[in-house]
């Protein structure tokens, strides 16, 4: 599975000044993969340790951190000689072994020369116990799998040629875009998680075989993160953790006005009400990158974290297909387009992944009084207000409140319906693929 993280990988690797890179992402969205591939192709030789799989590699930390003292060491672990100046080395689930975290900061002073990235649970690398390299290390974030990667993924190459080779301003033929509108119902059913992207590309000439596997992957891999969550946060905090996740999508159910709402604390946990007994909860599913959360601002105006209430926010899942086997909807019903309120929040659940993964770090929306609009995006000082909406009907009031008192330069609604930029009115309509390539 190629990914668009691999060009800057590639970046990475050219640079004259470059520090150890630490690759942060959900599990199961293909780090120890992409590594893996980047040193075989990238490198004359890799070297990979995995400090889950053998728990006695944190002995070659214990004595001290001196980084040539470390190689010698693992030369003798690996049975091989690594060149600093030419291999590139792969310290993978690092979280279990803080020491050799803290040993990147010495990596980076003594041993410049030397390819040297982590990956791992960014949970455990922002909780250790020992110092965090802080100014030492650069960071690269991994997510499932764009809508994009998606189309390349499965084989759909004319399709994910459209997408390279589009220009702004360009229109989408019918044809194209009919085809691109039934490929993304398929996403909405898959999502972007590798495993299950494989299992769908491998069996789609039988797409009712295709699907079942799919969410049989989801519903391992849904599993295997409530494991993770009980690994890592202790049985109780675990089965908090899990409610939270789980209300995430129930939540997003419930609103029957085509949006979603502020996240509500009561009635998640018994006994436990209000964000600041949860706030910890949610640190850590957002830490671990398994849930979005989209701050809700009061006003159109930059910057926008100055309008930010620490407890009013909404929640996304980190995965639309993953969001598709929580809810337990028949994967026909999505392809049918005709599963209730719930397709609203698949489309906006679906927008706030793409902007994650075109490199917006934080993402807004606006809320005053009765008015919303889901989305602000601030683009070289100017604010764009996006609306999402699930269908073809497309008539937006709180776009044209936010407008009438806000000013932006021109507006945004996302749906299925085609491209079409409506100069009279400053409105750019965009099919809800494009996501990723707005603005």
């Amino acid at each position: 599975m190629k990914r668009s993280v691999w060009k800057k990988l590639i970046e990475w690797k050219d640079k004259g000044d470059r520090k150890p890179l630490i690759l942060k992402g959900p599990r199961q969205v293909g780090k120890t993969y992409i590594l893996q591939a980047f040193g075989q192709e990238c490198f004359p030789c890799f070297h990979y340790v995995n400090f889950e799989k053998d728990e006695q590699l944190a002995k070659l930390f214990e004595k001290n951190l001196d980084p040539k003292r470390i190689i010698q060491e693992l030369n003798f672990y690996l049975d091989t000689s690594i060149d600093t100046g030419n291999d590139l080395l792969v310290f993978d689930e690092i979280q279990h072994c803080p020491r050799a975290l803290t040993s990147l900061k010495y990596f980076q002073e003594e041993l410049r020369e030397l390819a040297l990235c982590a990956a791992g649970s960014l949970l455990g690398i922002h909780l250790g116990n020992e110092s965090f390299p802080i100014g030492k290390v650069e960071f690269l974030s991994m997510h499932p799998m764009s809508f994009e990667e998606f189309l390349r993924g499965v084989g759909d190459n004319k399709s994910f040629d459209f997408f390279t080779n589009y220009k702004s301003g360009d229109s989408i033929p019918e044809i194209v875009h009919s085809h691109l509108w039934d490929q993304l119902k398929i996403y909405f059913v898959v999502g972007g998680l590798p495993e299950v992207v494989q299992a769908y590309a491998d069996n789609k000439d039988n797409l009712f075989t295709a699907l079942n596997l799919v969410r049989n992957k989801q519903e391992n891999l849904i599993a295997a993160y409530n494991a993770d969550m009980a690994k890592h946060s202790g049985k109780q905090n675990a089965m908090h953790i899990d409610r939270l996740w789980r209300h995430v999508p129930a939540q997003l159910a419930r609103e029957q006005n085509g949006s979603a709402t502020k996240f509500k604390f009561k009635g998640i946990i018994p006994g436990i009400k209000g964000y600041s007994k949860l706030s910890g909860t949610i640190d850590w599913l957002q830490t671990e990158g398994l849930i979005i959360k989209v701050h809700i601002v009061n006003s159109g105006n930059l910057p926008f974290s100055a309008y930010i209430k620490e407890n009013y926010f909404k929640l996304y899942l980190f995965d639309v297909g993953i969001l598709s086997a929580i809810s337990k909807l028949p994967p026909k019903t999505i392809l049918d387009y005709e599963y209730g309120s719930y397709k609203g929040y698949f489309a906006e659940n679906f927008v706030a992944q793409e902007f994650l993964f075109s490199g917006v770090e934080e993402i807004y929306s606006w809320r005053e009084k009765t008015a919303e609009v889901e989305f602000l995006r601030e683009v070289e000082g100017n604010v764009l207000p996006v609306e999402i909406k699930s269908g073809w009907v497309t008539q937006a009031k709180s776009l044209k409140v936010f407008a009438e008192k806000y000013k932006p330069i021109y507006k945004t609604v996302m749906s299925a319906n085609n491209l079409y930029f409506d100069q009279d009115n400053k409105i750019c309509r965009y099919p809800l693929y494009m996501a990723s390539r707005f603005p």
